[in-house]
């Protein structure tokens, strides 16, 4: 898939999310053709636990192309201290979500979690897994320090940009 269609698909994603939420419509599939080898297959939800839109590709013919994404909504937060005041995402040491997929907090089923809050961890650690496309996408620490708060859930869907843990 070329470059073109990739930012193409992420404004599409997007709109889709925006037609979404403007008209409260609990769900949207749509199929977009580009070739007889490429297409975009997109279901935009809107869950009863979160107001944000839920957007995940769900079937692309071609080649995927490298993990940059469309959009999704950040999950409710895990248990963790007392909250700061404020938007998550406005937190300097929130560790975004670098594309849109599905979030796992173990390596696999019934294994322990990578992190839990109040957890150090050294810089390049593996905090949490993305899934994008079938392809599981292990997130790194940025930087050294303490997990303060876990703003997700296992298995539960994110945007790119999304908050998914405060590491101070």
């Amino acid at each position: 898939m070329s470059k073109k269609h990739q930012d193409a698909d992420v404004s599409f994603i997007e709109a889709l999310s925006e037609l979404v939420k403007a008209n409260d419509l609990a769900e949207i599939q749509v199929k977009r053709d580009y070739d007889d080898n490429s297409s975009l297959n997109v279901r935009v939800t809107r869950y009863a636990a979160t107001t944000a839109a839920v957007a995940a590709p769900v079937q692309m013919a071609a080649a995927p192309a490298p993990a940059a994404a469309p959009v999704a909504a950040p999950a409710a937060a895990e248990a963790a201290p007392a909250a700061p005041s404020g938007d998550p995402a406005n937190d300097p040491n929130a560790v975004t979500s670098p594309m849109v997929g599905t979030v796992y907090l173990q390596p696999e089923p019934g294994a322990d979690s990578f992190i839990s809050v109040g957890a150090s961890v050294k810089e390049g650690q593996t905090l949490l897994i993305v899934e994008a496309m079938k392809t599981m996408n292990q997130i790194p620490a940025p930087r050294s320090g303490t997990v303060k708060r876990i703003l997700v859930d296992d298995g539960s869907a994110v945007e790119f940009g999304s908050p998914l843990v405060i590491l101070e």
